[in-house]
């Protein structure tokens, strides 16, 4: 991206894929590219923009602020705010909402309005031990029908898939902020091994 600065301030942002004029000169798209270099667009007004990354954070956990740009010291510059944390808990409409007309039809001060991360979180997680468990959940209904019983090795698998859902669903409950709850889902690499705080289903071997 591209900034048009004239007497020290930012006038136009570009992406750069077609030409411009600047007072009574016409300059075509390609004083965007390799056939210019940064202080000729510099010269006549055009820099490249430099993103200030500091202050962003991952979208899955934050909502990150708009860009601002502003022109100092030479170069126009990008910059994030402060972001801000999404929710761990749901976030449930209120009186005044309600009695506003805001919220839905029959909503009472205990029903969700947005759903916080660990509500979202422990939802994957419960999909994924669904999931996990589906190819075998005929064993359970051939033995409910039939009067049977299940392998054994079956039987003390499924029960720890179970269990390990449990724990991870405790875990997500018990993460005191938003960067707690992300580090459980954060992988890391030691000694050759990845692995996450929040674990793994066991696998049925």
């Amino acid at each position: 991206m591209f900034a048009l600065v004239e007497s020290g301030s930012i006038t136009k942002m570009m992406k750069g894929n077609k030409g411009i004029t600047i007072g009574d000169n016409q300059y075509p798209s390609a004083i965007f590219g390799a056939a210019w270099t940064e202080s000729e667009r510099n010269a006549i007004g055009i820099y490249t923009v430099e993103i200030n990354e500091t202050n962003k954070k991952d979208e899955e956990w934050y909502i990150n602020t708009n860009i601002s740009y502003a022109f100092g010291s030479g170069k126009v510059t990008g910059t994030y705010g402060t972001a801000t944390a999404k929710a761990n808990a749901d976030t449930k409409w209120t009186q005044k909402e309600i009695d506003d007309g805001d919220a839905p039809t029959g909503a009472d001060t205990n029903t969700v309005k947005v759903e916080g991360l660990k509500t979202i979180k422990k939802r994957i997680i419960d999909n994924q031990c669904a999931g996990i468990l589906a190819g075998s959940d005929w064993m359970v209904v051939k033995a409910t029908e039939t009067g049977t019983t299940i392998d054994s090795g079956w039987k003390t698998w499924r029960a720890s898939v179970r269990t390990k859902c449990n724990s991870m669903q405790t875990q997500i409950d018990n993460a005191a902020n938003v960067d707690a709850l992300a580090a459980l889902f954060t992988y890391t690499t030691t000694d050759g091994v990845t692995s996450r705080p929040l674990g793994e289903f066991p696998i049925k071997e």
